[in-house]
């Protein structure tokens, strides 16, 4: 049984919904999760295994309530070796270049700490989902199996 703590960026709650969906999904899978919800260095540091769950606003920007944690590990660079690490891009494709731009930079970051990422990032289109958890539930699945 894995131990999850999930990280959400959210700006008007739809990655905060997913994220309880998620963390239903998980228990019901038999592993333990939690919501981070002031995420904080210190717990990225003491979880077990992180999955992160964004949302894109701005021009490719991190949500306000995650971004300062990514700035942080971004400082001080805390090695996530031995952690499993999933990334879950929520945007929406009409934005160009712009798009899952929050999961993107997550993305990169995690695999400088030398994160272990058994499955690649999952980027979900709001054009194609209006209801994410449609898209996230498979890509769970994989990524559960690696616990």
């Amino acid at each position: 049984m894995a131990s999850i703590t999930l990280f959400v960026g959210s700006v008007f709650g739809n990655a905060e919904n997913l994220a309880e969906e998620v963390k239903q999904d998980i228990e019901q899978q038999g592993h333990s999760a939690i919501i981070a919800e002031l995420p904080t260095l210190e717990q990225v540091q003491g979880a077990e295994n992180l999955l992160f769950i964004s949302s894109t606003t701005g021009q490719g920007d991190i949500p306000d309530n995650l971004l300062p944690l990514i700035l942080q590990m971004q400082s001080q660079f805390p090695m996530l070796t031995g952690k499993t690490v999933g990334v879950v891009a929520l945007g929406d494709s009409s934005y160009g270049d712009t798009f899952c731009g929050a999961g993107r930079q997550i993305d990169t970051l995690i695999q400088e700490l030398n994160a272990t990422v058994t499955e690649p990032r999952l980027d979900v289109d709001a054009c194609e989902h209006f209801e994410p958890y449609e898209a996230v539930a498979p890509w769970l699945k994989k990524w559960l199996q690696h616990f």
